[in-house]
């Protein structure tokens, strides 16, 4: 059965004394929580699948990728099929190219998750960004949905900023001056902000 964060009660509790706007998406999404993956080549797929795309666009992606890799989304099999068989499934050359990357990484052990367990939020998004195809957002949805940490604050995410805009009534995209009020507010618990205001405009939950 899946679990929430051990953190995530304790943050709903804190944010909703903090936050009036906040506490009604708590109440109304009350039984929803950011679930983990365990499986970080799977989220890192499924993070570059995503970039600058929709929601939609991206499961649907998602979908036909899955299938050319017969449900096994491993580095082998990544490094085995054909960049035309990847673009079939809907991706640019780049993401193909970014995939591929990746699968290598992965493959010859250059790239290590278990030292991002130990480093901070900015050292573990460096070390994360270095990998060509993760920029900071891709390096915030893998800490995030991978990792679980508290407090990520992606404000380059177009659900993010669409939603912040509509639940607190203000302009699109909102001002830098808004987003340093919001994140100073929820500061230590803004990845359960940012995952509420996704699912108060998304009709299910986000997931990478």
């Amino acid at each position: 059965m899946k679990k929430p964060p051990s953190y995530w009660h304790k943050a709903k509790k804190i944010l909703s004394k903090r936050d009036p706007v906040l506490r009604k998406i708590i109440k109304k999404y009350n039984k929803g929580f950011l679930t983990t993956k365990n499986k970080p080549f799977f989220s890192l797929c499924r993070t570059i699948i995503g970039q600058q795309i929709s929601t939609k666009a991206a499961d649907s992606i998602w979908l036909k990728f899955e299938a050319k890799c017969k449900k096994k989304i491993t580095p082998k099999v990544i490094l085995k099929l054909s960049t035309r068989t990847l673009k079939s499934a809907g991706l640019s050359r780049q993401k193909v190219s970014y995939l591929k990357n990746i699968a290598k990484n992965f493959s010859n052990k250059s790239f290590d998750i278990k030292k991002i367990k130990t480093m901070s939020d900015n050292d573990a998004i460096n070390y994360i960004t270095q990998l060509k195809g993760l920029g900071v957002w891709s390096a915030q949805m893998f800490l995030m949905f991978n990792l679980n940490r508290s407090d990520m604050y992606p404000t380059g995410d177009i659900g993010l900023l669409r939603a912040l805009s509509l639940n607190y009534k203000t302009s699109y995209p909102p001002s830098k001056k808004f987003l340093d009020k919001i994140s100073n507010l929820h500061l230590g618990y803004r990845t359960v902000l940012t995952w509420y205001m996704w699912r108060s405009i998304d009709p299910v939950d986000v997931e990478y």
